[in-house]
């Protein structure tokens, strides 16, 4: 395998070997650990010495199920600190197949132009144009003109170009769709920063992944992919309702964060739930389960048609639909999907641009249920990068702070997802001690507060919170560096067999000799390198909690409040750092 490095202020691109100590990373892992070996910590995350790391898992590229995911690295505009922002779609395949460790992109130099493209002969700088200001669907159409119609492409929209915090980077899905993205910590912001639209992947004639043991990686790879559809979360309700199937679930649970975290139960929640997504898909011809990279047979996200039955959106997450819905009192499937088509076009993080819009609603700049509001400000404001655009596209703290808001639901200045941290107490510990910021991906522990997965803790209750969630930071971290999709955890969460069957795949892939603990130490590891540069950047133990209001205000239905003391808080890094 090879790491390839391009200097966009020199044009230069090197082909590296592997180092030794890199070998054994893949994904978060290795995005993490070259941002803390490269990149000095005073770097700005906007000027030419921050550094931006494309990274595929230790499986992608093989047949492993679901193993398609993508890491991207960078020091966070949107958060000040070290992010890992994980992506499917079509990329992390495509590298892997080319043997491609690791793309480090350095320097800047703006004019709009520059491609980067990748394929089996190496990378090349090329100057494109046409390009500036395009959206991603408009984009990703004319770089598959050019470049060929099964090209993988990633391209950020105008909020990158203009360098808004909550921009993500795009990546085209397996119907070429710019419905995937690399959404968290507004790295598409660093990419714009860079002055880099686009990078296209050309997987023809690639070698493909290099197998140390062709048979025992195909007798794993299949015992894996029975215990992930064996599951009922991840064999079964992923895949016929999408991971909307959550937004009855948690307002039954009385979680559904709504009105900008003012109850946690919306009484028109149904209008948006999976089920009802599931009816209008059907009913126009859509398709309720869509796999958002090759390999995935989860198959959790969809093809969104409008009412004429032409292709609208895909990839319409839980949390976007409660980021838009409940959280914004806004109970109209087809506005929401606007909303995500928008994100997905302009490229921005949905989960922070529907917590800035719950903020906006707090500070009066539109109503809450204002559908039309909405509309408007993506359309009128930020598409076209208004001062009031801008603003918006840089995410809820900014916007709050604009305002005066003094409930903005954020951590290190990264908006909070789609589950109340009072009454689903085990993610609001993951929400205040990330490194990542509030991130419910880092430690999943809706797991066992809310779906009886991988045992159980009461998810209005302190006890049991602070190890559930740093176990599952641990194991995350982990999982994150393989290329697998997070959610393959319900099966391991529930099925002993399943973590001794990943080491199958890794050792037979790689003819090493890996334990389950090994695995374990490595997602300790990432954490630690991952804290440490935190600390470098000039983050403290304060950075670990969650805003006032939370600690406050009693949430509705349950009357409780985020109670944690800050030592307890304290406890989840203590042997981490």
């Amino acid at each position: 395998m090879k790491i390839y490095r391009v200097n966009l202020n020199t044009e230069e691109v090197k082909t590296e070997e592997v180092p030794e100590s890199y070998a054994p990373l893949g994904g978060r892992a290795l995005t993490s650990q070259v941002i803390s070996d490269e990149v000095d910590p005073g770097a700005h995350p906007l000027g030419e010495n921050n550094k931006l790391v494309f990274a595929p898992g230790l499986l992608s590229g093989t047949r492993a199920p679901s193993s398609g995911r993508l890491s991207v690295g960078s020091i966070s505009p949107l958060t000040g600190g070290i992010k890992e922002s994980n992506a499917g779609g079509t990329a992390a395949q495509y590298f892997g197949k080319l043997n491609i460790k690791a793309l480090i992109v350095e320097g800047a130099k703006d004019d709009g132009k520059n491609v980067l493209v990748v394929n089996k002969d190496g990378v090349k700088l090329e100057k494109v144009d046409g390009l500036k200001g395009l959206g991603n669907y408009e984009a990703g159409d004319k770089l598959r003109e050019k470049y060929g119609k099964n090209v993988s492409v990633m391209t950020i929209g105008p909020a990158g170009e203009h360098k808004m915090t909550a921009a993500s980077i795009a990546v085209s899905d397996i119907d070429k769709n710019p419905a995937r993205a690399a959404g968290r910590g507004g790295l598409g912001a660093v990419m714009g920063s860079k002055g880099l639209k686009a990078i296209v992947i050309d997987d023809t004639d690639a070698p493909g992944v290099v197998m140390h043991d062709e048979d025992a990686f195909k007798k794993a790879s299949k015992k894996f992919s029975k215990i992930i559809l064996d599951h009922p979360v991840s064999g079964e309700a992923l895949r016929n309702y999408g991971t909307a199937v959550l937004i009855n679930i948690l307002n039954e649970a009385g979680g559904l964060p709504t009105k900008n975290f003012e109850s946690g139960r919306y009484d028109k929640a149904d209008d948006t739930s999976g089920e009802t997504m599931v009816d209008i898909i059907k009913k126009r011809g859509g398709k309720a389960s869509h796999s958002c990279h090759p390999g995935c047979i989860m198959g959790c996200s969809q093809i969104y048609n409008d009412e004429d039955g032409n292709y609208f959106t895909a990839g319409f997450e839980y949390e976007t639909v409660w980021a838009f819905g409940a959280n914004c009192l806004i109970n109209d499937m087809d506005a929401i999907a606007y909303y995500d088509r928008c994100c997905d076009d302009i490229g921005l993080d949905t989960i922070e641009t529907g917590v800035t819009m719950g903020v906006a609603m707090e500070a009066g700049i539109i109503e809450f249920g204002d559908k039309d509001g909405v509309k408007r400000l993506f359309d009128e404001e930020i598409r076209k990068a208004t001062p009031l655009g801008r603003l918006l596209g840089s995410g809820s703290k900014v916007t709050g702070q604009t305002y005066g808001v003094t409930r903005v639901p954020e951590v290190k200045g990264q908006g909070i997802p789609a589950y109340d941290p009072r009454a689903v107490k085990g993610v609001g510990v993951t929400y205040a001690t990330s490194t990542q910021g509030a991130d419910h991906t880092a430690g999943y522990s809706v797991t066992a507060n809310i779906l009886k997965v991988g045992g159980e803790v009461d998810p209005l209750k302190k006890e049991g919170q602070t190890e559930l969630s740093k176990n599952l930071q641990v194991a995350t971290a982990a999982i994150d560096s393989t290329g697998l999709c997070l959610f393959v955890a319900f099966a391991v969460l529930d099925n002993e067999e399943a973590v001794p069957t990943i080491v199958d795949m890794l050792n037979a892939q790689y003819g090493i000799s890996l334990t389950p603990d090994d695995v374990t130490e490595l997602g300790k590891q990432i954490l630690k390198v991952e804290r440490n540069y935190n600390k470098k950047l000039g983050f403290t133990r304060e950075d670990d909690r969650m805003p006032e209001f939370f600690q406050k205000e009693k949430l509705p239905p349950h009357d409780v409040t985020f109670d944690f003391t800050d030592e307890e808080l304290d406890s989840v890094y203590q042997d981490l750092e």
